[in-house]
């Protein structure tokens, strides 16, 4: 599996949110010497509506035509606004979140740069966002970013571990990003405590056994700070966007390693953090947690 990046799939619907993806998807670029491919998905409809009548289905149609010919237009002013050179304008029809993990694959993109859009207090429980179906199919990394008006900049990268024995193909790709743009790395592990009681001496001895877990982990050669850390919080997903605040992260870096029937169920801590982290959230999908 190459972790070098020539193609990024900006995938927009031209909220702030995408729109700040771009400026990621910019950056990244200009530091991996990238194309960017721009995609717009206009949304089917349902198949349901093929069972009325002609005339409405007609009407629907035309609808989305005029749909594919405006987001054209936009893509041709965004690129002329930003000066940002795509290598393809793509418009495509279908689900949006099947469709950008889809294109990604056909036009060989190693990575998705997409905008988190703003998400209800249910929806952020149901995680039923377009970016959280891009997770779930897509098979190369997914940029999700906030809308923000920040200046797109990537100089202290967090990395979340739960010790697993998948988590060195996401150190790998961790090492490649930090290196490659001259970033600093903290790896972190948050000690759950969920509402258990304990006593501040094994609180303690517990936070210290896992920080030397961390420490313990496989050395790679480095150019960068990195950094272990161990918090305590009430759930992993609360306690990284927690840290990320505190301590100014630029990205959080984790990939969405849980089985399909707690995705479904839950959604991957990954999906919880992206969800409520006011930073860009680089989520490695579950092939990279594959042997």
């Amino acid at each position: 599996m190459t972790t070098q990046i020539k193609n990024i799939l900006w995938a927009t619907d031209f909220s702030g949110e995408s729109l700040a993806a771009l400026n990621y998807a910019r950056l990244l670029a200009d530091k991996f010497g990238a194309s960017i491919t721009a995609l717009h998905v206009v949304p089917d409809f349902s198949p349901a509506l093929y069972e009325t009548r002609g005339v409405l289905v007609a009407e629907l149609v035309e609808k989305q035509e005029k749909s594919k010919i405006k987001a054209a237009k936009n893509l041709e002013k965004i690129q002329n606004k930003t000066g940002v050179k795509f290598s393809k304008m793509l418009i495509e029809t279908g689900s949006p979140g099947k469709k950008i993990a889809e294109i990604a694959e056909k036009e060989k993109c190693q990575f998705i740069a997409i905008g988190r859009k703003g998400l209800s207090a249910l929806e952020k429980i149901l995680l039923g966002s377009v970016a959280s179906r891009v997770l779930r199919h897509s098979r190369v990394p997914v940029l999700v970013t906030p809308k923000t008006r920040k200046p797109p900049e990537i100089k202290n990268i967090l990395v979340p571990t739960d010790f697993s024995g998948k988590e060195e193909k996401e150190r790998d790709y961790a090492w490649m990003m930090a290196s490659s743009l001259k970033a600093n790395l903290t790896l972190i592990y948050i000690l759950e405590l969920y509402d258990f009681k304990f006593s501040p001496e094994e609180i303690k001895k517990m936070m210290d056994q896992a920080l030397e877990r961390l420490r313990n982990r496989k050395k790679r050669q480095h150019e960068f700070e990195v950094k272990e850390v161990v918090v305590r919080d009430l759930n992993a997903a609360a306690g990284i966007v927690t840290y990320a605040a505190k301590h100014k992260a630029d990205l959080i870096l984790m990939s969405t390693c849980v089985s399909p029937i707690e995705r479904f169920f839950l959604g991957s801590t990954t999906e919880k953090v992206i969800s409520y982290a006011n930073v860009p959230v680089l989520a490695l999908p579950s092939v990279y947690c594959e042997k």
